[in-house]
């Protein structure tokens, strides 16, 4: 019951502001008031299903649209570069204070607009042009900022990649170990965006002791599930921790580094600003305190431990269904499709059941080849469903009406068979509203 309730106050709009907010732009920019409410309407008659969405709760939105966005200032409490900073000052240091209670750390900096400028800034710190480093591989569930080739961080850096077993879709401790004994990079990255199972920190911690490197952890995807308390923690493990304050953790759009090292915080902080960063977005940074303060709560912990439960319900319907995951299933928010075996690429996957009203994401799989039209996987998450108010039952039936559409799409493509699937698609949303 506690979760419930949590859950439908955080879902409800501020009548009040939305109803100014309307008033505004009806007068100012009609244009822009009828995308923005048909995309209010796109969320309120879809289920959610992408890993990296949820929906923030009004007052995470209340403070996005309050007027410390006028604020400008650069640099860090009681070091600021502008005047008239004593009262947003405080709204960063109760960020800041929040996020350490939230993860036990000692250091935090919440000033990195995304989780790649996070990630970036780390590379900054404790790196130099040319300098060698080890993450998972993007096809076995990495990030961009990880030194994908195409992203700045693979263009200054030397990456090399750990992957998973191809057999059993987990991560290959032993390759990880020693490509980091024979490589001996500066940086080893734990963390990525597609991976479903839980990380053992600990093999990650041993490599960069015996190669001399820092081990830095990127957990925006399960940062959410740390907070309360149904994932591992890397901050005792990693040197530097990095993450998202969305996906999991049902916050705004912004970035957040964490350390238990206070060693790190000057290189980490002049990396942030002026290395990366100009002014800090303060709306942000409010909203990153109200998300903090949130998942602070008791409910929280409720919300977090349904967020896994349903994401493995959806797993267990799937597989039942004799659909593939890699990794077997799930321990996380999140759970990867591979398609092949059902001749359908993650492409085909993606269109079909957005007609239907659910949302997702094609992704490659590690056996995949680097075109995305040719990616056979399909990324499913649990968080913003859940938020919703969505459990168990909800995500099996779920589970039932993705296989259909996707039996669908890979054989009779039956427009007949997508509108009842889509009727049924609606009714569940307009249960479980969205805002």
């Amino acid at each position: 019951e506690e979760f419930e309730m949590t859950s439908t106050t955080i879902a409800s709009p501020n009548a009040a502001n939305a109803s100014q907010s309307d008033n505004a732009l009806a007068r100012s920019d009609p244009q822009m008031l009828r995308i923005l409410r048909r995309e209010k309407r796109r969320q309120q008659e879809t289920i959610e299903l992408i890993a990296s969405e949820n929906i923030v709760s009004s007052a995470v939105r209340e403070a996005l649209g309050h007027e410390i966005t006028n604020k400008t200032v650069e640099g860090y409490p009681g070091r600021r570069y502008h005047g008239g900073a004593d009262v947003v000052d405080e709204a960063e240091n109760l960020a800041i204070e929040r996020a350490k209670a939230l993860f036990d750390c000692t250091y935090v900096n919440v000033q990195p607009h995304s989780g790649s400028q996070a990630n970036h800034a780390v590379f900054l710190a404790f790196l130099k042009p040319g300098d060698r480093v080890l993450s998972m591989q993007l096809s076995a569930g990495g990030h961009l900022s990880h030194g994908a080739a195409a992203n700045l961080s693979g263009k200054w850096f030397d990456v090399h990649h750990y992957a998973v077993d191809a057999t059993t879709g987990l991560i290959d401790y032993e390759m990880m170990a020693e490509k980091a004994r024979e490589l001996r990079p500066k940086l080893i990255i734990a963390g990525g965006s597609a991976y479903p199972r839980a990380i053992d920190f600990a093999p990650f911690r041993a490599a960069a002791d015996e190669a001399g490197a820092i081990f830095l952890c990127d957990m925006a995807h399960f940062a959410g599930l740390v907070a309360a308390g149904v994932h591992d923690s890397p901050l005792p493990h990693a040197d530097v921790v990095t993450c998202t304050t969305t996906k999991t953790l049902r916050g705004p759009r912004g970035g957040v580094i964490l350390s238990r090292e206070t060693s790190h915080a000057k290189k980490l902080n002049a990396a942030v600003f002026p290395g990366l960063q100009g002014s800090a977005h303060l709306q942000v940074i409010a909203a990153k305190a109200v998300c903090f303060g949130e998942a602070l709560q008791d409910s929280f912990k409720s919300y977090g431990a349904q967020v896994v439960a349903n994401a493995r319900a959806l797993a267990d319907d799937l597989g039942a269904k004799g659909y593939n995951l890699w990794g077997g299933g799930t321990d996380t928010h999140l759970l990867l499709l591979d398609l092949s075996a059902k001749g359908l690429t993650g492409s085909v996957a993606e269109r079909a059941l957005e007609r239907v009203g659910l949302t997702s994401n094609k992704n490659p799989t590690p056996l995949d080849p680097p075109n995305p039209a040719q990616w056979t996987g399909l990324r499913l998450g649990s968080a913003a469903a859940t938020t919703r108010g969505l459990r168990e039952a909800e995500f099996r039936r779920l589970g039932g009406l993705i296989a259909s559409t996707l039996e669908n799409a890979a054989g009779a493509k039956d427009p007949h068979a997508e509108r009842s699937v889509a009727a049924e698609v609606r009714a569940m949303a307009a249960t479980f509203t969205a805002q």
